[in-house]
């Protein structure tokens, strides 16, 4: 799966709950309100707070996209290993 800055925070956390760190991280502190779920990563990292949280962490839409894709990536090269040594 491959992110985006359209898909909703409802939707990284339903397709990949193990990526809420990294929201959590960029200063996403409000993904559990149920407004949060609604709305597109895009639209979170441009909200007040957040946009207040991603400066001071330094952190900008792209990069969020980039390290979920990162992180989803890796996973995926993963269970190809193991897939590759269980055979």
């Amino acid at each position: 799966m491959k992110f985006n800055k359209d898909m909703t925070i409802g939707e990284v956390l339903a397709k990949a709950p193990e990526r809420i760190d990294i929201l959590l991280a960029a200063g996403m502190h409000c993904i559990g309100c149920p407004a949060s779920q609604a709305e597109t990563i895009e639209e979170a990292c441009q909200a007040e707070t957040i946009e207040e949280a991603c400066m001071v962490h330094g952190i900008d839409t792209q990069e969020v996209i980039d390290e979920l894709n990162k992180e989803e990536q890796e996973d995926e090269e993963d269970k190809v290993d193991e897939s590759t040594n269980n055979k």
